[in-house]
């Protein structure tokens, strides 16, 4: 469009100068030789442009005359050229589809037609088929080559890295990532690799030179070049923790102006913060990434960063952390702790029971059962609590490529990888419960809880009672005695003594063993439930003769059918076979 308009400003600017001439006639005479030549002036004009336009064509005739071979040559060269790329270009596709005989075909041509020493693509060419064909070595070379070569240096370390990786050589792999890095940090694989080298042998110093160049060269984005900085300052802050408190607690901090959530960095200034004695800027640091987002571990160093401090001075500075976070799981956990440590179980109680409400996680009904164990003492209620936990959705934790640790590391031990660990919950944990069944729920576990010591509210029972509720569950076969035997328990029936409250409990001869007991009773001190369960007593079978009914009277019953009283399976249960009567006057 510009070269158009530049032609039709030309074109009117000659229209223009020929119609002033025309406008202004005039004549022009040349004398030459004795000869005088006169011609309008619009005639000479048009006759001397004329005349230009033929000298440059002829200039331009004599000119590609003259340059002719020269461009003939050029010409050739240039089509090779072509032709050649066009090989390379055709061999690379060959060799991405893996047309190794296309590849090897191409390969050739490239060579008949380009110079290798002019064209590095021949190079890769080579190297990618060697590499399909198996041809480690030779690829090997290829890539040692280029590396020497100023202008495929990059790509000769990156095929070099690549093989050392494949062949499981690290410290090689290492040693062309660190030789690419030097030379180019922009490579973004260099970077990444040097970096997980120089993280796994502490050179702290070497890695923040290497991230402040790739943010010069503006290889990676503001935030993650931000991440990675506060992760290595954090590790060199830890480093630095035992020798120089003070300069750990300088890289602490920069971490935390490049992340104020970062509650590991947050900790290492803190510690360092209270190896100097400055017990002030310590919580002040905790309390800043406490208001962020409440960490576990951040509230139990604010607990425990006096070492003098009593279990009721722990318990006001957790409550101090619960009022900057109010209702949070976290902070009514930390609390809780500390509230039991200080032995105030009701307060603990409440606030367990508030964390579990919100979060159903394993650490509140653990939390639980040890309130449960310092306040009560009721195993029964324990391992309640604690079959909650099992069943219950596991508390998050510092996890890296499957590996779970307590405490967060700069890296991954398994990959090497950087900023590889996350608190979160372990995916390779079974997040739901162990056992069939969902998850209880606190309000569930209530109504499920047994009460303090296995009683319930009912009147306390003698100790012989539970013998006539054991008597209570019937046996799978029917009573068979012969006539000589009834008749013989008939009589040992009627000449015992009796009362209105105490019945026969079975016809058998162990009814005469249990008669026997009942009338040593007096009977003042006779329960009064025991009529009520003889009534629906089932008949005792009786299997044998009287050898085995004395070995019956010897036998004496367990009154828990063979349990302790701490076990809490002794208590109502729904699926039992005992008898309705019997089972709502139960007594332990």
């Amino acid at each position: 469009m510009i070269k158009l308009l530049v032609f039709a400003i030309i074109v009117l600017a000659f229209a223009l100068g020929f119609s002033w001439f025309a406008d202004r006639p005039g004549e022009l005479t040349l004398v030459w030789q004795g000869q005088i030549f006169e011609t309008p002036l619009t005639t000479a004009l048009a006759l001397l442009i004329a005349l230009i336009f033929v000298v440059m064509i002829v200039w331009w005739l004599v000119s590609a005359i003259w340059t002719s071979p020269k461009s003939v040559t050029r010409y050739f060269r240039a089509r090779k050229r072509d032709r050649g790329y066009q090989a390379i270009s055709t061999g690379l596709i060959a060799v991405g589809s893996g047309n190794l005989v296309m590849a090897r075909k191409m390969s050739t041509r490239a060579h008949a037609l380009l110079s290798a020493d002019q064209e590095p693509l021949i190079h890769v060419l080579d190297a990618q088929v060697a590499l399909t064909e198996g041809n480690y070595d030779k690829a090997r070379r290829l890539f040692e080559a280029m590396s020497e070569d100023p202008e495929t240096a990059e790509l000769g370390l990156r095929g070099l890295y690549l093989e050392a990786k494949r062949v499981g050589a690290e410290e090689a792999a290492q040693h062309f990532a660190e030789q690419a890095a030097d030379k180019a940090p922009y490579l973004a694989w260099a970077a990444k690799a040097t970096l997980e080298v120089r993280a796994r042998q502490g050179r702290w110093d070497d890695a923040i030179r290497l991230l402040d160049q790739q943010r010069s060269a503006k290889v990676t984005d503001k935030d993650g070049s931000a991440r990675l900085k506060s992760v290595v300052l954090t590790a060199r802050a830890e480093s630095r923790l035992d020798a120089d408190p003070k300069a750990a607690a300088a890289d602490a901090l920069q971490a935390l102006k490049l992340r104020d959530d970062f509650h590991p960095a947050a900790i290492i200034a803190a510690k360092a913060y209270l190896a100097q004695g400055n017990l002030r800027k310590s919580a002040g640091v905790l309390e800043m990434v406490w208001k962020k987002e409440p960490h576990p571990q951040t509230g139990a160093l604010y607990v425990r960063a006096r070492g003098g401090d009593s279990a009721v001075d722990r318990l006001k500075r957790a409550e101090k952390l619960e009022a900057l976070k109010p209702n949070n799981w976290v902070s009514l956990m930390v609390a809780a702790r500390a509230a039991l440590d200080a032995r105030e179980f009701e307060k603990a109680r409440t606030k367990a029971e508030a964390a579990a409400r919100m979060q159903p996680r394993e650490s509140a009904f653990l939390l639980l059962a040890d309130i449960e164990e310092a306040e009560t003492g009721d195993q029964a209620r324990v391992r309640h609590w604690m079959a909650q936990a099992l069943r219950s959705e596991r508390d998050p934790t510092w996890v890296a490529d499957g590996l779970v640790s307590e405490y967060w590391r700069p890296f991954s031990p398994t990959t090497g990888q950087l900023d590889a660990f996350a608190w979160k919950v372990p995916y390779g944990e079974i997040a739901g419960p162990i056992e069939e069944g969902t998850a209880s729920r606190l309000d569930e576990a209530l109504k499920s809880l047994p009460p303090v010591g296995g009683l319930r509210s009912e009147p306390e029972t003698p100790a012989d009672a539970p013998i006539f509720e054991k008597q209570a569950t019937p046996e799978p076969e029917a009573p068979q005695t012969s006539e000589a035997e009834a008749s013989s328990d008939d009589k040992s029936m009627t000449e015992a003594p009796t009362t209105e409250s105490v019945r026969p409990v079975t016809p058998n001869a162990g009814a005469s063993a249990i008669k026997s007991d009942e009338a040593a009773i007096p009977p003042e001190e006779k329960p009064l439930v025991v009529e009520a369960l003889s009534e629906d007593i089932p008949p005792r079978p009786a299997e044998g003769g009287a050898e085995e009914d004395d070995n019956e009277r010897e036998a004496p019953l367990s009154p828990f059918g063979g349990r302790t009283p701490d076990d809490p399976g002794i208590g109502e249960n729904e699926d039992d076979d005992t008898p309705p009567t019997a089972k709502k006057r139960r007594f332990f």
